[in-house]
């Protein structure tokens, strides 16, 4: 390929949202992508990127199969299918060599083949590679064994190479002469040139483009090419394809594409078509005679801006592409394609021998030495030892694990507790394990505190930082005291429910003011908006008065995004159970990617006028969204080659990740220097030059057009370098601060932790901090940033006393200085018991006070799922390496919400009740179960509406039997709603259900409990559905503007309800998250008697109204409108309450008769009820 005259602009690296790094660690390429691989400058990328599980090949249509990491960083500079064997081959300009074994992409092989040039061609031949490089031309067998190495003149610049026969080999660049194996010189154009093989002589020119050569293949008797044409400002890439008749050596009709074609092959499988591809990702498929159809046209999602090489397999079943990033991207048409029509079979480095034995792992301590085969001998074995040499040493016994002496009870002599899991039953290892004084926590491998003497991990992670965990009763979660982890009265996060480690960042996100009022007056029609959800779940933590709520919703939404399964941010149960991955790698990506979400839902809407700013800042466009103007940072990107040429690209990011200094003399450094260098990045890297024509190294810099209001920083501190460098800095600042404080710092603190007041001490009075308070504390309070006339950039560490001396902020901010607060920051807990947590330390604002408590005043908190604590603003910065390890930080302008709108509208409407479509392709007019509201019928306070949901399970409950025979939850069982019925409760149609929705899942459903929901297998796919099939989102805002005009819910068992859907209740002695509890109406809580058991809706029906319902299976329509009957009889009966006397006897007599009759309904039809009650007509007629 020629690349002479490529847009400039299309080999440097697209405007990102997050900052760049090295070409090794560059930020381009999430780290999240690489699942289980160690960003190492040296390492290479050892597992693929499998794609999300949900995908689906059709035959005959090309789509993703498989993607891969080839080189961290470094990009794919050309790719080619093995015409012998089932493999990919990978080249990047690193020189280095990857082969993909078979469709899965699984690795074969990996070796160097240039140190210091790119790979330009690879050409598979029967008993190897051969491998072109600028000046060299290798040959190796498919291990990596090089069979020959062919050094060419130094001054040659070799690009493309040509197998005329088993024999010969041509080899072409940039110069005016092709190599064979006897140097045969031709001359070279800018014109496509037919060429005899035998003579090498011209036959025949065509007149290409004015500019240059991108791509040509040959097919048959068709050429095509693209190219780039010159126009005014510079060589541009030519839309229209150039084809060409060889068998009358003319032109035909040139084909007009829709993409900027750099590549091109034929693929001819029926017919002889064209595929045409841009470095952006865009293929378009279309016939060389024919016309390009825009509806051919599909997108290749690199991980990188660019796409660099493309290439198809001999069978036609397979395309490769490979981007600037490193990663290369499988496209197949078939679920099981091949790469060739007759493949041998690949011959692999270690082939089992033995299929019989089964795998041994020697990781395990529990290995019975007995499976290790020992050959049959007669000759004395070295470990057969005289008995005078040797002497019996029993054992030592392992200690008995803390935890289990902690929680044991006695009975008699006999003792028993709780298994804690960390080892099986009845089993010691052979090896006792110590514990490992060194800074080894980040691989977050579960330690066995078996054999430890004094056991140091137990008891450094403060109790409040730990992991906390739901005890699950026979009652579920009604008798879990969850006021004695939470005394205030913001609401904490369930962490029981899948993927729920971000909960820490979703309070970091509702903490901040704009962010919370513009999050929740978001609505839209996509049915999985993060922003949508997130709003949602915003607004059960502002009803709440300190119950904790639970993001389901949020999470499920979270887990169907196909970008967040390819980053890996979805994690297995297992995985999270365990603790086996990264918590604070995977938070930062998290992070990274929820900023990102964010931007683009908002993009997608236009911005409201009421959230513009109030100073009305110019330096956002027009098309970008708020949490654009919150946290973006727009830049300037410099890139200096060593040539002299320059280019200035703008780019902006949502957050800056941190980047340390490499010295290793233990150089004192202020945090603000080292964010300073973060931020004005320079480094060395390779990137394409236009003047060069060739990726070459180049300094990039970095330089601050606008500064954010947010400053988000992921600290990346991911391994024991990092580490020790956050450890150095704090003993060092330590030191500094002991020295300037002098003889005022008192050895034990002054005041509580628990000091609400300490925001509010007067002006200009310092408290002298105490040497507790100093230790392991680097991260200042405030940072002040400048802005200089010259386009750098001042940043450094604030303090109380600076503002005495400099004056407010606020009136610097004319002149480009700002200061900004820390208002969050997220830390990894590391505890091997666990297997570590996240928690958040916040700032909570005067506003979130006065909202719930009716105070103004600022405080810090712990947020550890729900715990939440109060603590002392020193404990927010303080960071003990060998157990808190910071993840990520929040800085804020100050004055922040005074510059934007804080204005919250219910942005949910009455429209919402109106008829809508089913999502069910198969629905017919005979399956309609319900007729939906008018707008003359449209709800008003305190109407009746009866409510009542069907559930399937998503995962099975876990439990374990305890030593005492009893039963404990380990972890509930994950229900998902998948039918609700809402029936009119007054008026002509009383009885006459308006909602009645299925919900439609994209989970895999493991018991459709069809016994006890009613719904069947394929009730809740769109495919093949007969249902009224809607999403969960829209049912969820029907019922929230049922909620907010005020309408009363009558129903049995709401409680439950409620919590799946999302909007829990808690009755008795829980207060309302988000229904108020005099909206509900709960038949069974109105037919109960104190410290009795609660009674079915089906006992009740046959007693008080003489119907027999839920016969085989339950249906929802009928069970909400016996519980508006109930709750009719139940006005009857305690004669709307005025009597409760007379109805204590009605319910003393229900409990006898249900003792007799063993609460069960007689299943003869002679047996009646006792009680008899009228049915509506209505109901009866429907």
């Amino acid at each position: 390929m020629n690349f002479e005259g490529l847009d400039p602009g299309l080999a440097e690296y697209a405007p990102a949202m997050h900052s760049a790094l090295d070409p090794v660690l560059d930020a381009h390429l999430n780290p999240s992508l690489l699942q289980n691989v160690e960003l190492d400058p040296e390492g290479v990328a050892l597992e693929a990127l499998p794609v999300q599980e949900s995908v689906h090949i059709m035959e005959g249509v090309y789509s993703e199969l498989h993607s891969v990491v080839a080189e961290v960083g470094v990009p794919v500079s050309v790719s080619h299918f093995d015409l012998h064997e089932e493999m990919l081959w990978v080249g990047s300009h690193g020189g280095h060599a990857t082969s993909f074994f078979g469709p899965a992409l699984e690795r074969y092989s990996s070796f160097q083949v240039n140190g210091s040039d790119d790979i330009r061609q690879i050409q598979s031949l029967e008993n190897g590679i051969l491998f072109l490089t600028k000046n060299n031309l290798k040959y190796m067998a498919r291990g990596g064994l090089i069979i020959f190495d062919y050094l060419l003149d130094e001054n040659e610049d070799m690009h493309s190479l040509l197998l005329t026969d088993s024999s010969t080999l041509l080899v072409g660049g940039l110069q005016n002469h092709i190599l064979e194996i006897d140097l045969n010189t031709v001359q070279e154009t800018q014109k496509v040139s037919l060429r005899d093989l035998r003579t090498f002589k011209v036959e025949h020119e065509f007149d290409a483009f004015s500019g240059s050569l991108s791509d040509f293949d040959v097919h048959g008797n068709l050429l095509a090419a693209c190219g780039f044409s010159s126009r005014l400002t510079g060589l541009a890439c030519d839309r229209f394809l150039k084809v060409y008749d060889l068998r009358m050596m003319r032109a035909i009709t040139p084909l007009q594409v829709h993409v900027d074609p750099a590549f091109l092959r034929f693929i001819p499988t029926y017919t002889s078509r064209l595929a045409i591809i841009s470095q952006s990702g865009q293929c378009q498929f279309c016939e060389p005679t024919g016309l390009a159809n825009p509806a051919d046209i599909f997108h290749v999602n690199p991980v990188g801006p660019l796409l660099m090489t493309f290439d198809v397999s001999a069978s036609k079943q397979a395309l490769a592409f490979g981007d600037s990033e490193g990663c290369v991207h499988l496209w197949t048409d078939s679920p099981e394609p091949s790469f060739n029509p007759y493949s041998r079979e690949t011959e692999f480095a270690l082939p089992c021998l033995v299929d019989s034995l089964p795998p041994l792992d020697w990781s395990q301590d529990l290995l019975p030495l007995s499976l290790i085969p020992v050959p049959l001998t007669t000759d004395t074995l070295l470990s057969d030892w005289p008995a005078a040499n040797s002497a019996p040493a029993p054992r030592r016994a392992p200690p008995v694990d803390a935890e289990i002496l902690r929680t044991m009870k006695k009975v008699g002599f006999i003792g028993y507790a709780p298994n804690p899991r960390t080892k099986l039953r009845n089993q010691i290892p052979y090896r006792l394990k110590e514990s490992d004084s060194e800074f080894d926590s980040f691989s977050q491998v579960t330690e066995s505190p078996v054999g430890r003497e004094e056991e140091p991990h137990l008891h450094m992670v403060s109790k409040k930082y730990r992991k906390v965990t739901i005890k699950y009763s026979k009652l579920g979660l009604e008798d879990f005291d969850f006021k004695h982890y939470n005394k205030t009265l913001f609401a904490g996060l369930e962490p029981h429910i899948p993927n729920a480690y971000c909960n820490c960042m979703i309070q970091v996100l509702y903490f901040l003011e704009p962010v919370r009022c513009l999050i929740q007056n978001h609505l839209c029609q996509k049915e999985f908006c993060l922003a949508c959800e997130l709003g949602f779940l915003f607004h059960m933590l502002d009803l709440s008065r300190g119950d904790p709520c639970q993001g389901s919703n949020f999470l499920r939404a979270f887990r169907t995004i196909p970008e967040a399964s390819a980053l890996g941010l979805i994690l297995a149960d297992s995985d999270e159970a365990s603790g086996k991955g990264n918590l604070a790698r995977l938070i930062q990506r998290w992070n990274r990617f929820i900023l990102t979400q964010l931007h683009q839902d908002m993009q997608e809407l236009e911005v409201p006028q009421a959230y513009r700013g109030a100073g009305g800042s110019s330096f956002c466009s027009s098309g970008d969204s708020v949490i654009g103007q919150l946290f973006s940072c727009e830049m300037e990107n410099c890139s200096l080659c060593r040539c002299g040429s320059e280019t200035v690209r703008a780019s902006s990011t949502l957050l800056f990740t941190l980047s340390y200094p490499d010295d290793k003399i233990g150089k004192n450094y202020d945090f603000a220097q080292v964010l300073k260098r973060s931020i004005c990045l320079d480094q060395n890297t390779q990137a394409w030059c236009d003047n060069c024509e060739k990726y070459q190294p180049t300094i990039q810099t970095r330089n601050i057009r606008h500064l954010p209001d947010i400053l988000v920083i992921n600290c990346e501190v991911n391994s024991s370098k990092e580490a020790d460098f956050w450890r150095m800095q704090a003993e060092v600042a330590f030191k500094i601060a002991v020295k300037k404080h002098g003889g005022e710092i008192s050895k034990n603190k002054e005041f509580a932790l628990a000091d609400w007041k300490e925001l509010g001490s007067p002006e200009g009075v310092l408290v002298c901090p105490s040497i507790e308070e100093l230790k392991n504390v680097w991260l200042p309070f405030s940072i002040r940033m400048k802005m200089t006339k010259n386009k750098g950039l001042d940043v450094c560490n604030w303090t109380d006393g600076d503002e005495m001396q400099w004056g407010p902020a606020r009136a610097e901010e004319e002149h480009g200085v700002y200061v900004y607060d820390l208002m969050a920051t997220v830390v990894h807990i590391l505890d091997s018991r666990t297997g570590g947590s996240l928690v958040a330390h916040i700032k909570v604002g005067e506003t979130y006070h006065q909202r719930k408590e009716g105070v103004t005043h600022q405080q810090w908190y712990l947020f550890n799922d729900f715990l939440i604590e109060p603590i002392d603003k020193h404990e927010a910065v303080q960071f003990d390496m060998n157990w808190k390890v910071p993840a990520i930080l929040y800085y804020v302008k100050r004055n922040l919400n005074s510059r934007y709108n804080l204005n919250i509208k219910n942005p949910i409407e009455a429209s919402v009740l109106l008829a809508e479509a089913s999502l069910a392709r198969k629905q017919r007019k005979t399956h309609t179960t319900f007729i939906p509201l008018m707008l003359n019928e449209m709800p008003q306070i305190g109407d009746l509406v009866g409510l009542d949901a069907e559930f399937v399970t998503l995962n099975e409950e876990e439990a374990e039997l305890r030593s005492d025979g009893t039963k404990s939850t380990i972890k509930p069982s994950q229900m998902s709603v998948a039918r609700i019925t809402c029936v009119r409760g007054q008026g002509p149609n009383e009885g006459i259900p308006f909602i009645d929705d299925y919900i439609s899942t994209q989970e895999q459903v493991v018991d459709y409990l069809t016994q006890y929901s009613g719904i069947k297998p394929g009730d809740l796919d769109a495919k093949i559905s007969s249902k009224h099939l809607t999403t969960l989102k829209s049912t969820y805002l029907k019922l929230r503007f049922l909620i907010d005009i005020g309408v009363k819910f009558v129903g049995h068992g709401l409680q439950k309800d409620f919590r799946v859907i999302n909007l829990m209740v808690w009755q008795g002695s829980f207060k309302s998250l988000l229904v108020p509890k005099d909206q509900v109406l709960d038949t069974v809580y109105l037919f109960h008697m104190p410290r009795k058991r609660m009674i079915s809706l089906r006992f009740l029906a046959w007693y008080f109204l003489d119907l027999k319902i839920q016969g085989e299976t339950h249906d929802s329509i009928e069970d909400a409108r016996t519980a508006l009957q109930l709750y009719r009889k139940y006005l009857e009966l305690s004669k709307n309450g005025t009597e409760p006397e007379s109805f204590h006897k009605v319910l003393k007599g229900l409990y006898e008769k249900g003792r007799k009759m063993d609460w069960k309904v007689p299943e003869p039809e002679g047996q009646t009820s006792p009680k008899n009650a009228a049915v509506f007509s209505s109901v009866l007629a429907l």
